[in-house]
């Protein structure tokens, strides 16, 4: 019987390093780059910190209870839509080259045009958000961008390496039309064995602003969140961004539970014209790590931001709430606030030079 034990525990072993062995899951940092994240002051007994105390859940809650709740409670009936979600196919390579533009691509991912340089970010245009085809599939109708739709892009941007923000299939494929490549300190090593070159990777820390073309700048700045493609967290570091042209000034939030830091970066670098900030995918039990719907617009108050712009909802189902409850709950807290909340379908351009703008309720068809 022990060695019977032993031969499966030793299999399990040799099973998880042949699976995790895989192209998807990555690569680790090592050499100059792991002695570049050991100098950061947010990097402490080997992995990246918060600038609060996170715990992975909240008071009141554990994995066991979390993980039973996942499978075995009953589900909302409208966890997932039940006919196809609504958006539109723009075509993003004959766009017009003077027009500065927003468009979701679904969940997290966005492609902008700001004063002719192209950013496209957190790009997941597979049709799963996970390392596995079989699982977090998306919605129908919320994988209408493929690709092979993506036009040359001046910069890709990445918040963190989670696979519903660093997609493996959708990096890979569009290698050959990207520039350069913004990322946080440690995702470069899953960039590189992926087949980009370290020379066009900007790999920064929180604090850190790069300059790029046309005289627009990008900020890395904090968020409160974690990262890891296997089973090790936060040995590569999350972050927010602000955007700066010279016209405008767009505050990128990435994943992130509510703290300080969203006043911190709203007395630095605020007001914003637009706030683009993560709405979905919450749950009271990690709500120190995903905003919950008050949260987000308490962190669009915090930032001084202008317009809103919620993402990280309707195309995978990663809680337990409605697939649409995000945007209705926090298009009517933004109402009761006086904000402007902007939510566009997939796909639909929003004009950044425009001063109103109206979008239908198009989750309740």
């Amino acid at each position: 019987m022990m060695y019977t034990i032993i031969a499966i525990a030793v299999l399990v072993v040799i099973l998880y390093f042949v699976i995790t062995g895989r192209e998807v899951f990555g690569a680790e940092a090592k050499g100059e780059r792991l002695e570049k994240m050991r100098r950061s002051e947010h990097y402490k007994d080997r992995q990246f910190q918060n600038l609060s105390i996170t715990p992975s859940l909240a008071e009141g809650y554990s994995m066991p209870k979390v993980m039973l709740d996942f499978f075995f409670k009953k589900k909302n009936p409208l966890l997932k839509p039940v006919k196809d979600i609504p958006a539109v196919h723009t075509d993003l390579k004959n766009l017009p080259a003077d027009r500065d533009v927003f468009i979701w691509l679904g969940h997290s991912s966005y492609y902008m045009k700001l004063d002719g340089v192209s950013f496209l970010v957190d790009p997941v245009l597979s049709s799963y958000g996970s390392p596995f085809r079989f699982f977090n599939k998306a919605f129908a109708g919320a994988d209408l961008f493929i690709p092979e739709d993506i036009p040359h892009i001046d910069y890709l941007v990445i918040t963190h390496d989670h696979y519903d923000h660093l997609d493996y299939p959708t990096v890979k494929a569009i290698r050959s039309r990207v520039g350069k490549v913004i990322l946080p300190l440690g995702v470069g090593a899953h960039l590189e064995r992926w087949g980009y070159e370290p020379g066009q990777l900007i790999e920064e820390d929180w604090g850190t602003e790069a300059a790029l073309k046309n005289n627009i700048k990008i900020t890395f700045t904090p968020a409160r969140h974690f990262s890891g493609r296997k089973t090790r967290r936060n040995v590569t570091l999350w972050t927010s961004y602000v955007l700066e042209t010279p016209s405008q000034k767009l505050f990128l939030g990435g994943d992130s539970g509510y703290d300080t830091h969203f006043k911190m970066i709203g007395e630095k670098y605020g007001p914003f014209d637009y706030a683009i900030i993560e709405n979905g995918q919450y749950n009271e039990a990690w709500k120190y790590i995903h905003a919950l719907p008050e949260d987000v617009i308490q962190a669009s108050i915090d930032v001084n931001a202008k317009n809103i712009i919620p993402v990280h909802s309707s195309k995978f189902a990663l809680a337990l709430h409605a697939w649409n409850e995000p945007l209705e709950q926090v298009t009517r807290l933004g109402k009761d606030k006086n904000l402007n909340v902007l939510t566009p379908m997939i796909g639909e351009p929003v004009d950044l030079n425009e001063s109103h703008h109206q979008f239908k309720r198009w989750w309740n068809d």
